[in-house]
């Protein structure tokens, strides 16, 4: 059974960067009536109560979901996602959604989501949470391999959202080989998936196997919150998206100057908008 908990960086900035993209990528696809499928390959707990010890003892949502929760100037773009937020909490904030839940609460009738956990603890809470929803499939077992089960969809339309918890030393080779499965299956599907920023060699190492993939147009989201890179610690986070929608970076581009403007401590770094495959 896997170690990583996200409870306990449920709501950091990482989440608001994932989750806020992951809201403009569903509605996008809503923009058309034909109905979609979503793969959400590392689930998680589905829903995070950031006054558990967990949450308490890291506190990494008062520096991510905690400092935009109460800002009266927010993008256009982002007011969904904190919509979204807002529809599981009363006057405080207090629940954090996983992505399967900030998925699921963004769909319509016609869509469907499979939402895959290794863990077994948050697999139990995935169950209670999704089971009897309608369209909404809980898979048992590692997501990457739920890539290979699930493709392509009925649907002919749909997102993978890979966010793998980055806790196995052969994560960035096991990342590259389900998204080489998941162009194989479902090349006109968009995917995306989240890292962490590690030190320069590493991500460039893993945009060239991105590359190397040869994928339709991709691009490249994210945030820089530190420049300096220190041991065992992240500078940020991104989401590489293979066949984003149309124009989404005329819509996330301002979303992440203002996020990075709320985020960053210290002023450092910056936001991540970048073309790795053109189209």
């Amino acid at each position: 059974m896997l170690s990583y908990r996200h409870q306990f960086h449920a709501g950091g900035p990482a989440d608001v960067l994932k989750h806020s993209i992951l809201t403009i990528l569903i509605l996008e696809m809503k923009k058309k009536d034909k109905p979609f499928f979503v793969l959400d390959t590392h689930g998680g707990a589905g829903l995070y109560d950031l006054k558990h010890p967990w949450a308490e003892k890291t506190n990494e949502w008062r520096d991510g979901i905690g400092r935009i929760w109460g800002a009266t100037d927010i993008p256009e773009t982002l007011a969904p996602y904190l919509t979204t937020i807002r529809a599981f909490n009363q006057h405080e904030l207090r629940w954090y959604p996983g992505s399967p839940a900030i998925i699921q609460q963004n769909l319509r009738s016609q869509d469907r989501l499979s939402v895959a956990e290794l863990n077994k603890g948050d697999l139990e809470y995935l169950k209670a949470r999704f089971d009897k929803v309608p369209k909404t499939e809980v898979i048992a077992g590692d997501g990457f391999h739920a890539v290979k089960a699930k493709l392509p969809p009925v649907e002919r339309r749909g997102l993978v959202f890979m966010d793998a918890s980055f806790d196995q030393p052969n994560e960035f080779q096991r990342i590259l080989g389900a998204v080489r499965n998941a162009l194989k299956r479902f090349r006109t599907g968009t995917i995306a998936v989240w890292r962490p920023i590690l030190d320069d060699a590493a991500m460039q190492d893993f945009d060239s196997g991105f590359v190397e993939l040869l994928p339709p147009e991709t691009i490249k989201l994210g945030l820089e919150l530190h420049r300096a890179h220190q041991p065992g610690r992240a500078k940020g986070s991104d989401l590489v998206i293979i066949n984003p929608p149309f124009r989404l970076t005329e819509k996330t581009n301002p979303m992440l100057e203002w996020l990075w403007r709320k985020l960053a401590k210290t002023g450092e770094g910056g936001p991540i908008h970048e073309v790795l495959v053109r189209e």
